[in-house]
């Protein structure tokens, strides 16, 4: 893997069913949560859909990750050119934490913490249902994360499924 795949650090197993991961990114906080929130920031980095804040709301997503990075690219095997998913709000403390549920029983959780001028983004991932789903969320969350940074940065996004199916690779190594 190279340095300009992946322009992260990895995400760190936490326990056996979880996966956490650390960027530190330009803010101030209220713009990166605005990409989280907002879809059409959303959609430049991960998905877009609704997403009701308070705690029960009403989370709706929906990728398109061959739209993500401009690059013409082929889509792994396997992997659908549009995915859905519908889940709820589990906890909303503006402009700091935001979890929702995710598939299989699974959440993610994003924290946001000032520092000077950069915002320290963890994403948690806990309770993936099995190995396979472990390795899809850490690689999915990494190089998602990856565009995160490169569009706060005002960079052009590298090849999201190259990036991607590298990722799993070695994912699939370090969490061994």
């Amino acid at each position: 893997m190279t340095d300009t795949v992946t322009r992260g650090a990895f995400g760190e197993r936490i326990d056996p069913a979880a996966v956490r991961l650390e960027r530190m990114l330009p803010g101030p906080i209220e713009r990166v949560w605005a990409y989280l929130t907002q879809s059409d920031l959303r959609g430049q980095w991960l998905a877009v859909g609704d997403m009701d804040l308070q705690v029960g709301g009403k989370v709706d997503l929906t990728w398109r990750n061959d739209e993500l990075t401009g690059h013409k690219e082929e889509r792994p095997a396997g992997v659908e050119a549009l995915h859905r998913q519908e889940s709820q709000v589990i906890r909303v403390e503006p402009p700091r934490l935001l979890s929702f549920g995710w598939a299989g029983g699974s959440d993610v959780t994003f924290e946001l913490e000032p520092r000077g001028e950069e915002v320290k983004l963890t994403v948690t991932h806990r309770r993936a249902r099995d190995r396979s789903q472990l390795l899809g969320v850490s690689a999915g969350w990494h190089a998602h994360l990856d565009v995160l940074a490169a569009r706060l940065e005002g960079h052009d996004p590298q090849p999201f499924w190259q990036t991607w199916t590298e990722l799993r690779a070695a994912y699939d190594q370090r969490l061994a």
